[in-house]
């Protein structure tokens, strides 16, 4: 993706999201644990929305990243530790917690604690 600022945006997913930086200086997404946990819950997902869809607002980007967390109330704290606000409160559905913020760059985050499976 691109950044006015990469080297800030990846210090924020770092210290905001807790995410690691790879020896390539990306962050990689390792699906093992993943598939321990979750079993065929376990998967990366791409998908296509209309082009009017309100579902990443406020973003103006023309998308939004959808992150799968273990522990969506400890990353809530340290999200707020930063200061950084939601958007709108925390949704629970039968497959899952949901909560939602904006990275540096304008784009909306995701975040889904799966129900184990």
């Amino acid at each position: 993706m691109k950044s006015k600022d990469p080297e800030a945006s990846k210090a924020w997913y770092r210290d905001v999201l807790g995410m690691e930086l790879d020896e390539h200086g990306g962050f990689t997404f390792r699906h093992g644990d993943a598939a321990a946990r979750y079993g065929d819950g376990a998967r990366t997902i791409f998908a296509r929305f209309k082009a009017d869809t309100e579902y990443f607002q406020p973003s103006a980007q023309p998308f939004m990243i959808n992150l799968l967390v273990d522990d969506l109330d400890g990353l809530l704290e340290r999200i707020k530790a930063h200061g950084v606000a939601l958007i709108g409160e925390p949704e629970s559905y039968d497959y899952g917690r949901f909560a939602w913020i904006m990275d540096p760059d304008g784009v909306k985050i995701e975040l889904w604690e799966s129900v184990e499976l």
